[in-house]
């Protein structure tokens, strides 16, 4: 598999403030990658370093081949990004739009009339492409404006939080004609979100950034692993912070957290759950009930933010 992303200890530094800090990493072609971090945590300057918009104050980076710095045009014109603003023009309309981006790219007649109607009926906007952007709801314009960006049949993606502000239902609808249009160009996805569910759900691999410093990276299952294959949550009282200390110093148990009488209790692949229970009753725990379940995602992002907390 070809690498279209890379980078190299990249730093980028504002006055005293290090954004991003000595991160490594690549990606596949044709994968639908995500960065993963709490709001100010460098994901868009990263974004921004790789489409050359910014430049590094240590390290490198190449994007398809090309260096951000040295060929930042080459990057841009066989990328596209949604960033802060959708760049829709809200007086026309979805296909006015369209059209206008279409012949800033240069595209032929056919070309253009072509790739417009391909777009807007991937992302299901085809039937009310004669409508007005002005009156549509946030999520409509997000996906015109991924639409916008796909346009020059970019080989590369960048989505800075697309789905901010969106509501559970648009934001699935979103998600679900992404993911269609991924499968449908084959196109590299670079996608930078703090919802957990999303990438879960979205992403081949995913990297957890934090403070600017990349904290772990791999698949899904490969995050979740980190954190042993299953939980269990304990209501109950009696959870005393000796109580807490002894848990979490249990050699199988890998995180415990704690948020009033709700406990979640994460252990080690292969160890069964019922055996927690007895270690449970032996530190006169009051159990009021019990839930098991597997490792998410999510998990493994609080347990890394707890751990960076630690430190």
């Amino acid at each position: 598999m070809s690498i279209a992303i890379q980078t190299t200890h990249l730093i980028r530094d504002f006055g005293t403030v290090r954004a991003v800090d000595q991160i490594t990493f690549e990606v596949e072609s044709g994968s639908l990658f995500g960065f993963l971090g709490p709001n100010g945590s460098g994901k868009t300057t990263t974004i921004r370093l790789l489409l050359g918009l910014l430049e590094p104050t240590q390290g490198k980076s190449s994007v398809l081949g090309y260096d951000p710095i040295s060929q930042g045009d080459l990057v841009r014109q066989n990328c596209g990004a949604l960033l802060e603003h959708t760049g829709l023009y809200e007086r026309l309309t979805a296909a006015e739009n369209l059209e206008f981006y279409a012949r800033v790219f240069r595209l032929s007649s056919s070309e253009r009339n072509t790739r417009i109607k391909e777009l807007l009926s991937n992302m299901g906007l085809w039937d009310r492409k004669n409508e007005t952007v002005k009156g549509w709801s946030r999520g409509m314009k997000q996906k015109l404006a991924v639409a916008r960006a796909m346009l020059h049949r970019p080989k590369v993606i960048f989505l800075d939080e697309p789905t901010a502000g969106l509501d559970p239902v648009a934001a699935s609808a979103f998600r679900e004609d992404l993911q269609n249009l991924v499968r449908q160009s084959g196109v590299t996805v670079f996608l930078t979100t703090h919802n957990l569910n999303e990438a879960e759900k979205l992403c081949d691999r995913v990297g957890v950034i934090r403070e600017g410093k990349l904290l772990v990276i791999g698949s899904p299952d490969e995050l979740r692993l980190r954190n042993g294959n299953g939980y269990i949550d304990v209501v109950g009282s009696g959870f005393s912070p000796e109580v807490m200390r002894k848990l979490e110093q249990h050699p199988k148990i890998t995180s415990v957290r704690q948020q009033d009488q709700h406990v979640r209790i994460q252990f080690e692949t292969g160890v069964d759950s019922s055996s927690l229970i007895p270690l449970l009753v032996e530190h006169s725990i009051h159990i009021e009930e019990i839930r098991k379940g597997k490792s998410s995602l999510e998990d493994v992002f609080l347990t890394l933010m707890e751990e960076e907390n630690v430190q």
